[in-house]
């Protein structure tokens, strides 16, 4: 049983509200993809240490600026839980982060080289309507020099906050578009016109035009993020798996 400011809450109840609320599954699934990592963290000997979790604890306390004992553990108690919880929650943090990096550092940099294009990032301005005629005349208006890019992205852009920004999207990495806003820009030298280009699943048109190109490099943070996207595909096999195989 949970006290939450004086009202008393069975373990049944917050079961019976995740059902309701179609969240029992999410639940679930993250406590069955926990135990994966903890069987494969010992298949592996990887351990966490507890000046580790000390070091991480210290950090999370930093950061939320809780300079005293007793302002973490008020913190603690505002969020329902104990020290020994999130201490073990810390630790179940670092456990997946260092099985990752057991599991995926030395394949980092022939990912990179193989999906390379994937990481190139654009300064991106668009245009987006919602018809393939007025799209076709914006485009011929910019060619033509009777408007401005920006001038008509003010104009006729669907979004608000895009018109406002004369069609400035900032730094967008091709992997995070759709695949024919991709291939389009990818062909795109810098500072030319692109499009229409539709995309068929939103019924929108898409007018481009790319000021800078920025090539991918294998930074730290890159690096991380691709540990965790190639752990994150290692997971839900192994997760896929325990359930066929059931």
């Amino acid at each position: 049983m949970i006290n939450f400011l004086g009202i008393s809450i069975e373990s049944e109840e917050i079961v019976e509200f995740l059902k309701q609320q179609m969240l029992l599954k999410d639940v679930c699934q993250k406590i069955a993809y926990q135990k994966i990592i903890e069987k494969a963290a010992i298949e592996r000997n990887i351990a966490i240490a507890t000046e580790e979790i000390e070091t991480e604890a210290d950090s999370i306390r930093y950061g939320k600026r809780l300079e005293k004992a007793a302002d973490t553990l008020a913190w603690l108690e505002d969020q329902m839980v104990t020290t020994e919880e999130w201490e073990a929650g810390i630790r179940n943090h670092l456990l997946t982060q260092k099985l990752a990096a057991n599991l995926f550092d030395k394949e980092v940099e022939s990912y990179f080289a193989q999906n390379r294009l994937d990481f190139d990032q654009f300064i991106l301005y668009q245009i987006v309507v919602p018809y393939e005629q007025l799209a076709q005349e914006i485009y011929y208006q910019i060619e033509e020099e009777e408007i401005s890019f920006y001038e008509a992205a003010h104009l006729y852009d669907m979004d608000e906050g895009r018109r406002y920004r004369c069609g400035y999207e900032g730094k967008i990495g091709r992997w995070s578009l759709p695949p024919r806003l991709a291939e389009a820009i990818g062909n795109a030298n810098i500072g030319h016109i692109v499009g229409p280009v539709a995309t068929e699943e939103e019924q929108k048109y898409h007018i481009l035009m790319i000021e800078e190109f920025i090539p991918a490099e294998l930074t730290p943070e890159r690096h991380e993020n691709i540990v965790n996207r190639l752990f994150q595909e290692w997971l839900t096999g192994e997760f896929n798996s325990v359930v066929h195989n059931k």
